[in-house]
């Protein structure tokens, strides 16, 4: 899937030349730039969806989840990974699995 190219692409990065890649720039700068790029494109994906058309939603979201997969990266964590959890999310209430995470 496309999602499983450009992780692919980002873990391609890892180590990488910090000028010639910015994947390999905010590998570099840390878990904190990550997760601060992150928390920055979830919000600009929350404004567009408020204040902004579906159009621009749509390349908010894909900002986001490419920071997503670049945290997961970081993280030795795999699109597999998410997928699987969802998978056995599956079926399960959402209030009840949230009663169940902070048991």
């Amino acid at each position: 899937t496309v999602l499983d190219r450009l992780f692919a692409v980002v873990e391609s990065r890892r180590g990488g030349d910090p000028e010639q890649s910015y994947t390999a720039r905010l590998f570099s700068e840390g878990r904190g730039k990550i997760c601060s790029k992150l928390g920055e494109e979830a919000m600009e994906t929350a404004v567009a969806a408020r204040d902004e058309t579906p159009g621009h939603v749509v390349r908010e979201s894909a900002d986001l989840l490419y920071h997503l997969m670049v945290l997961w990266a970081e993280q030795d964590i795999t699109p597999e990974d998410v997928f699987d959890e969802l998978a056995n999310r599956a079926g399960t209430s959402g209030v009840e699995e949230k009663k169940f995470r902070q048991s």
